[in-house]
């Protein structure tokens, strides 16, 4: 039988862990290490691009595989006495801890970031499973981290790429809705030169174009941003009225209304940014499916524990046979597409623990309804 501790001497301060690990799994016929020669086992620790722990019920470390030293830059005695928490940032222990579920065997996995030896956070996905130690009657608990930093920026890129490519697509919209309060700001202006009474009248007028044009301005900015990895509790109701703000000059310019049926008033743990692009991609898919005037119905219900975002359009709707295929790199069924916007927004809710549906309606037109968890 292998001795872990060979290879990291944490795990000497308790062999046992070796028996979990060993342990025989219904299906798993790669189980039993004792077959595998240990220069072969040596060179499987050395060279995997993941790193093996196990913690005891409490958190403590028992057992940690020797590839840490060349994924994270730690040696085993930098980790001596290592609980579980302490080389993650704090916002992904909360989101863990809020997460978790002990009560099943399952592994679950989470995107988090962990701290290497040079003080540098590193996106990481770590898959948990629970699993009990029979002799020693407790429980354990064994996880696989792996270093996807490359996959993450290569998503950030798409991401970016797909933000700047929707704010150029509701740029003509917008203009024209800038254009209006303009107008209207330069004809009270030449009233006042031509010392017309008034003008407390005109200055409200004014103030109200003016904060219309700020609005819009900074709801257009705001996507324009670089991405944040920010959870923290959001109002989803402020969330949907800023991509409404957005939106209504590209919907105007087809004639097209958008409601909102603000049943929801709480608030939902989510990174605002992120949430607010995919809110702006399944509206503005909406507004474009639709060839003539109609009305675009945003409504949110809620239960105990989800509350759900339908959002509802008068399109031509979306064939059946085509349904599973949204979301695909690539696929779009829009002339001028690039197929990224709803790939990137399911990725982006699966970051958050929400799922994205649609259906066809009865009538006309689809329905996209996004399940977040109520925080």
């Amino acid at each position: 039988m292998l001795e872990f501790e060979d290879y990291n001497p944490i795990d000497r301060k308790n062999k046992q862990t070796s028996n979990i690990l060993n342990q025989k799994q219904d299906g798993d016929i790669f189980s039993d290490l004792s077959t595998l020669p240990s220069n072969m086992l040596s060179w499987i620790e050395h060279n995997k691009n993941e790193i093996i722990t196990v913690w005891d019920q409490y958190g403590k470390v028992l057992y940690i595989s020797k590839s840490i030293e060349r994924l994270l830059g730690y040696n085993s005695t930098d980790l001596e006495d290592l609980v579980w928490h302490e080389k993650i940032s704090p916002e992904d222990v909360t989101y863990i801890i809020r997460n978790f579920n002990q009560h099943i065997v399952t592994p679950q996995t989470f995107t988090i970031n962990i701290l290497n030896k040079q003080g540098k956070y590193i996106w990481s996905e770590c898959t948990i499973a629970k699993m009990p130690d029979e002799e020693n009657d407790r429980i354990c608990y064994i996880a696989t981290v792996k270093d996807i930093t490359d996959k993450k920026e290569a998503e950030e890129m798409m991401i970016r790429s797909e933000k700047m490519s929707i704010a150029g697509q509701l740029a003509a919209g917008i203009a024209h809705e800038i254009r209006n309060p303009l107008t209207s700001l330069k004809g009270f202006l030449q009233l006042m030169q031509a010392g017309v009474k008034g003008n407390e009248q005109y200055y409200k007028i004014m103030l109200d174009e003016i904060e219309k044009m700020e609005s819009i301005t900074s709801e257009l900015l705001f996507i324009s941003k670089p991405l944040t990895e920010t959870m923290k509790s959001e109002s989803m109701d402020e969330m949907i009225n800023d991509v409404i703000v957005l939106l209504r000059a590209q919907a105007n310019v087809k004639n097209i209304n958008i409601e909102y049926e603000d049943t929801y008033k709480g608030f939902i743990h989510c990174d605002r940014s992120q949430i607010k692009q995919v809110l702006i991609n399944l509206v503005k898919n909406a507004i474009e499916s639709m060839d003539y005037s109609g009305t675009i119905r945003l409504a949110t219900t809620y239960t105990q524990t989800q509350v759900i975002l339908s959002i509802s359009d008068e399109g031509s709707g979306i064939p059946d046979e085509i349904i599973h295929k949204l979301g695909e790199p690539f696929f779009t069924t829009k002339e001028n597409g690039t197929g990224l916007g709803l790939m990137i927004s399911k990725q982006i809710l699966k970051h958050h623990d929400a799922t994205l549906g649609i259906e066809q309606n009865r009538h006309k037109g689809s329905t996209f309804r996004i399940s977040f968890s109520i925080a």
